[in-house]
């Protein structure tokens, strides 16, 4: 694999990773725990959980081709 391919999976993958973790990001973990937080508090859902989790494990999926796919190289 040419460096630059490599070094554009590896950025990809830790955009993905920075995506799922960041307290701004449509998909980050906090929008986990307000769902939860308005759940037990008796609450209305703030979101759409199925969404969240579709588009959730869909960089999840992703993280792990790339990660397979930098492994392999």
């Amino acid at each position: 694999m040419e460096d630059y391919k490599k070094e554009q999976l590896q950025q990809e993958l830790n955009d993905l990773i920075v995506q799922l973790q960041s307290p701004v990001s449509p998909v980050g973990d906090w929008k986990v725990a307000k769902y939860q937080e308005y759940i037990l508090a008796g609450l209305e859902a703030p979101y759409d959980i199925d969404d969240l989790h579709a588009k959730r494990q869909a960089a999840r999926d992703r993280i792990n081709e790339l990660q397979e796919e930098l492994k392999s190289e």
